[in-house]
């Protein structure tokens, strides 16, 4: 790539860790191309990482955000052992590789080989406990059901219903998916989330039965991720040793000293005839070549009114907000062996909570031997209510479930209840088109780019993967682009 020209400057705005591997990729370039680039983040929180937040309060590893990330995506791996992280990574432990559905207060085994929508066999669905037997013969029917010719997008909720059956979308697909996405599966999109997959299997093999099927002879049978198991395949599944929070601190540590600025509140971008103008509450102005949106895409879209009110509109995608709940109990005093990873709530029980992960059984050394820790789910599109209770509401309300399905005696000896407001993206029917759309408008604003969840994965590995994208735009316009008239100052640090 060619050099780029003297005094260039990028502002990265968000200190998640899309905007952060935007950061790290981008100061990687300029070192190893001796390109004389400055980066800046500015993050309006007093701290790093996003979602991403690892507590250590009396001797529990308490993880405030996403605890693991998958490994089927390649770069969130890719990244880690990049910066020397690899043998910091840990799998979930190997035994209890399994997980529950409650069904009637009951704490069902989600069917051997169910991968999110479909069983292994028709005799794991037939000895399963979750579906009535009504349920169980409709979602068999699944082998004589026509496909569905239309390549437009349709919901979850269309889709399994009309493969699988009713109870098979209430009982299985609503609960599973809502650990995901914290979705309402009557608007989730098809084609843009993991569900597309299921969508390809009904066209090429005509039913999801006979597509798992041929997919399990296939495969070889020495797959250890896939031995044993029942619902999210956990072999794939991964963690630091001391917590997500590692992956944070160790981009921060790869950045120069001056490249990140907290509590750096951006109240307004203006796109000036060779440059970007990016104002900061109570602190001067930034100036800068390029410039990258790593927030939540409705930030985004308000920081753009005055530049393109269009583009702006398009970027009030929805978002859902829900809490984590992290509670440590005495081991004597939870009746259930807790012979899993962690159960989900079909939002037809009509509970307080949308899931919860056996948090100690999952990961080693997040609790103490006599004590067990556990992660409750709260929210979502499906239960705003429940997110809106107060902290103290939360926190009684999940102790109560978590008793009651648990068979818990004791008191909590520890709760921690951690907020994620409009913190996930809803990927709607028609996601793909408008992303599409809202791409080709973004390229006719030259230097700028967005990056994040909102735009084509909500996992770890796609923030990452869509922040190296970002990254490569940048370097990429700023590569191509002439030279500005005078060269820019550098963004001054607050006064």
């Amino acid at each position: 790539m060619p050099s780029t020209t003297p005094g260039k400057r990028v502002v990265v705005i968000g200190g998640g860790i899309t905007g952060l591997t935007v950061c790290y990729r981008l100061q990687q370039a300029a070192q190893a191309r001796n390109l004389p680039l400055r980066v800046t983040l500015l993050e309006a929180s007093a701290r790093l990482g996003g979602v991403i937040a690892t507590s250590h309060q009396r001797g529990l590893l308490l993880e405030r955000g996403p605890d693991c990330f998958i490994t089927s995506r390649p770069g969130g791996v890719r990244l880690c052992e990049e910066l020397g992280l690899g043998e910091a990574l840990i799998s979930t432990t190997t035994q209890h590789r399994q997980s529950f559905i409650v069904r009637h207060g009951k704490l069902r085994p989600v069917p051997q080989g169910l991968h999110l929508l479909v069983p292994g066999s028709l005799w794991s669905l037939a000895t399963s406990s979750i579906l009535s037997w009504r349920g169980k013969l409709r979602m068999a029917c699944d082998l004589f059901v026509p496909p569905r010719t239309s390549s437009d997008d349709e919901s979850l909720a269309h889709f399994v219903t009309r493969r699988l059956g009713r109870e098979a979308l209430e009982r299985i697909a609503q609960p599973m998916v809502s650990g995901i996405y914290t979705a309402d599966p009557v608007q989730l999109s098809m084609q843009a989330t993991l569900m597309r997959q299921f969508a390809e299997m009904e066209r090429r093999h005509g039913s999801l039965l006979r597509a798992v099927w041929h997919r399990q002879r296939a495969a070889p049978t020495h797959d250890a991720s896939l031995q044993g198991t029942s619902g999210p395949r956990y072999g794939l599944f991964v963690s630091f040793q001391q917590g997500m929070q590692t992956l944070v601190e160790r981009l921060a540590q790869r950045l120069p000293a001056d490249t990140v600025r907290l509590e750096a509140q951006v109240t307004g971008i203006r796109r000036l005839p060779m440059h970007w103008r990016v104002q900061v509450q109570n602190q001067p102005d930034c100036e800068a070549d390029a410039l990258c949106l790593a927030l939540p895409a409705p930030q985004a879209g308000h920081l753009l009114t005055s530049v393109d009110p269009v583009l702006a509109a398009a970027l009030h995608i929805p978002y859902a907000s829900s809490a984590i709940v992290n509670v440590a109990y005495r081991r004597s005093d939870v009746a259930h062996p807790l012979n899993g990873m962690g159960f989900v709530v079909p939002a037809v029980e009509k509970r307080g909570l949308i899931a919860c992960s056996f948090s100690s059984v999952k990961f080693a050394a997040r609790a103490p031997a006599p004590q067990v820790l556990l992660r409750a789910f709260v929210g979502g599109a499906l239960q705003p209510a429940q997110y809106n209770l107060s902290d103290e509401e939360i926190q009684r309300t999940v102790c109560q479930e978590l008793r009651q399905l648990l068979g818990i005696t004791g008191s909590p000896l520890y709760v921690d209840v951690s907020r994620h407001p409009q913190s996930m993206p809803q990927y709607h029917v028609g996601h793909v088109q408008r992303i599409t759309d809202l791409a080709a408008r973004v390229q006719r604003l030259p230097g700028l780019v967005l990056a994040g969840n909102a735009y084509h994965g909500v996992g770890i590995p796609d923030c990452i993967e869509s922040g190296e994208h970002a990254a490569q735009t940048l370097l990429s316009f700023l590569a191509a682009a002439a030279p500005p008239v005078a060269p820019l100052a550098a963004c001054p640090e607050p006064a």
